[in-house]
């Protein structure tokens, strides 16, 4: 009798589950076909009772519930309603972890449900050619072991669930990794080892994911578990970059005291932690980026944002020996990034990133990200060397800024910063291209960088041309240091030889329409000469002297008088032996020019022309005339000149002359004119010019 009673109660049960089951599956049809909208919210009802019960009979009647009216759906070609069906994701993470679970009976529930979610992706998502070839497939894993299902698991994430879904099952896994139960966490970490062991398709929802990881990061104590998430959070930051670093950043601003800082997590990988540097250099140096380089993400941070990650990432000390690598490029990018900030007064960010940055100030953002990069390489001295120079007080101050670089680059070299030859590298690597921006800062740090011997040895002709190029430049700001250069140039054995290179663009510079810069080049040449040997530089002081010529009757005293102390300096460094054919004929030419300008409105002018003279006479070994040129006045030494000339002509031709009609002269310098009448002492003056003329002629 009690075994009668047994028998009818398992028949009651079984008819009241074909019942259930029979209505579930005539309120899921919408007319001929399943509706997939009504069968999730069935599933939103019957899945809690799998998940969070604790009750093995009552997880089992769940799934099986599911399984069945997963099988009767999967037998129809069609369904209403499949692309609003959002639920995929959820339901192959929670089948795939029951999957695993130590009840057989549970796992087998869950095995039958996976495998009829499998064949309803399959007939509705998949190419009609390939549909049976799976089904085929899956059916040979159907009933088999739970690692066969995780298997097909791993293909199904990657081929039939939408970005969304895939990030509904990896947040349904994760979950599962703060249950308490070992089993569960086990089987989580499994689950998501195995969907993410190759390369990741597209996900969604990343901000939803990362917030979770950071909220719930401190509760996950399992030590595979955690190695998993950091993992997680790691591919992420490699695919989804841009989304990573705003979330944290938003986060960041939101968190409380005692949360588990973010940046933690990814400076945990070193790899990672570098490749996430370079993506934020890259950002903060747009102009580098690779031509052919796709953008594979659906955001992009701007400079400030990047700034501000790269600062929050170097103060993380676990990662001071990778800072060492891209200190150069990193240096370099800030101290750009500031110039272009303070300079060019452009703050400008996209509007979905304004909830990040509405409270930085960009300039002191940068500049205290340079800072830390700095402190983190292990040069917390130059930071506090270069605030008692005033430096970063400069380098914020847009009349200044350019003084502050100067002091920058400086303090790395009287420190004899072991970075020099990077940043060197870096720099010449960023002037190749020649329509890059930030350039004069570029020029300015380079001219005090190129004081360092270590950095001098490096340069080559190859380095000496992109520099040369640049002088192609009209603007002043870009001529002025690299005029400054010369100077340093020729101060160092290895850089004096590549002088060479330069001088022609030197000299163009004199040729320029702007008189700031020829006034420049002409003061320049003019300490630049107190470093050249005749013996190595010949050529080039030959070429300067007929290029001074139009300056000695220039309007202005400045390029008058600097043309002028250029070719005293000149004529001293000239021998005996040096006096070959033109620089011969040149000075003989210009020794009227240096008489005339005996009487120059500027008494500076004066005394070093008749030092110039003074100059000639000795290295043309004229000894009565040195006395005349450094003691009498103009008319005595036309007369003296004169008559040297004369008796050399007479010596040479023996035979008689006569003056010929005078030619005109003007100096334009104010010092004398004549034109063909006037008083006696400009006729005088005319005679003796028109015989000198006609005598060296």
């Amino acid at each position: 009798m009690p075994s009668l009673y047994r028998r009818d109660n398992a028949s009651l049960y079984l008819q009241t589950f074909q019942a259930l089951d029979d209505m579930l599956q005539a309120l899921v049809m919408d007319g001929m076909n399943p509706n997939m909208l009504i069968l999730q919210h069935f599933l939103e009802i019957i899945l809690p009772w799998s998940s969070l019960s604790d009750k093995v009979h009552e997880q089992m009647r769940a799934l099986g519930t599911i399984s069945r009216l997963l099988r009767f759906i999967c037998s129809f070609p069609e369904l209403s309603h499949m692309e609003e069906f959002s639920m995929s994701g959820k339901l192959m993470s929670i089948f795939g972890l029951f999957c695993m679970d130590c009840n057989h009976e549970i796992s087998k529930e869950a095995s039958e449900a996976l495998h009829y979610l499998f064949k309803i992706l399959v007939l509705q998502r998949s190419v009609k050619q390939k549909t049976e070839t799976i089904l085929k497939d899956l059916q040979k894993h159907f009933h088999g072991a739970w690692l066969a299902s995780l298997q097909d698991l791993t293909l199904f994430f990657k081929k039939y669930l939408t970005p969304e879904e895939r990030a509904d099952m990896i947040m349904v896994s994760m979950e599962a990794m703060t249950n308490t139960s070992r089993h569960d966490i086990s089987a989580a970490s499994k689950m998501l080892k195995m969907i993410l062991k190759y390369t990741i398709p597209e996900i969604g929802k990343v901000p939803e994911i990362i917030q979770y990881i950071y909220y719930h990061m401190n509760i996950i104590t399992e030590t595979t578990a955690q190695k998993t998430i950091k993992k997680i959070l790691y591919l992420l930051s490699q695919y989804y970059t841009d989304e990573v670093i705003l979330t944290l950043l938003k986060i960041e601003d939101q968190s409380q005291k005692g949360v588990c800082r973010p940046w933690e997590i990814l400076a945990s990988f070193p790899k990672g932690y570098e490749m996430i540097m370079d993506y934020l250099l890259q950002r903060l140096t747009p102009h580098q980026r690779s031509k052919d380089q796709e953008p594979s993400h659906r955001t992009e941070i701007s400079p400030l944002i990047a700034t501000r990650a790269i600062h929050e990432l170097l103060l993380e000390p676990s990662r001071r020996m990778e800072v060492q690598s891209f200190f150069s490029s990193l240096f370099m990018a800030l101290l750009f990034q500031i110039s272009f900030l303070v300079v060019e007064v452009d703050t400008e960010i996209s509007q979905d990133q304004q909830h990040i940055a509405e409270c930085v100030d960009p300039i002191s953002s940068t500049v205290e990200a340079l800072k830390t990069l700095m402190r983190s390489s292990g040069y917390g001295d130059y930071v506090s060397s270069i605030q008692r120079h005033g430096g970063w007080w400069l380098l914020v101050n847009p009349e200044r800024h350019y003084d502050g670089v100067t002091v920058l680059a400086r303090s790395l070299v009287i420190n004899n910063c072991w970075h020099n030859r990077p940043l060197f590298s870096s720099i010449i690597r960023f002037l190749q291209d020649p329509d890059c921006k930030n350039h004069l800062t570029a020029l300015v740090f380079l001219t005090e960088l190129l004081q360092c011997p270590d950095v001098a040895a490096l340069v080559d002709d190859f380095t000496t041309r992109i520099l040369a190029n640049w002088f192609k430049s009209e603007e002043p700001a870009i001529v002025k240091p690299l005029l400054q250069m010369l100077e340093v140039f020729a101060k160092h054995e290895n850089m004096v030889r590549r002088l060479r290179i330069l001088q022609p663009y030197v000299l163009n510079c004199c040729y320029s329409s702007n008189s700031d810069i020829v006034l420049e080049t002409l003061l320049v040449l003019k300490n630049l000469l107190s470093h050249l040997t005749w013996r190595h530089s010949s050529s080039f002081l030959i070429q300067l002297t007929f290029t001074l010529v139009p300056f000695f009757e220039e309007v202005s005293e400045h390029l008058r008088l600097a043309a002028f102390e250029i070719y005293e300096s000149l004529l001293a460094k000239v021998k005996k032996r040096s006096l070959v054919f033109p620089l011969k004929h040149q000075i003989l030419n210009l020794l009227v020019p240096l008489v005339l300008h005996l009487r120059d409105v500027n008494t500076d002018v004066a005394l070093i022309c008749r030092s110039a003279l003074c100059h000639t006479a000795a290295m043309l070994r004229w000894s009565k005339l040195k006395a005349v040129f450094a003691e009498k006045d103009v008319w005595n030494i036309l007369g003296a000149l004169v008559s040297q000339q004369l008796a050399h002509c007479l010596l040479l031709r023996k035979g008689g002359w006569r003056p010929q009609q005078s030619r005109s002269f003007s100096c334009s310098s104010g010092v004398c004119s004549s034109s063909g009448s006037g008083n006696s002492n400009s006729s005088m003056m005319r005679y003796s010019l028109s015989t000198y003329y006609v005598i060296g002629t």
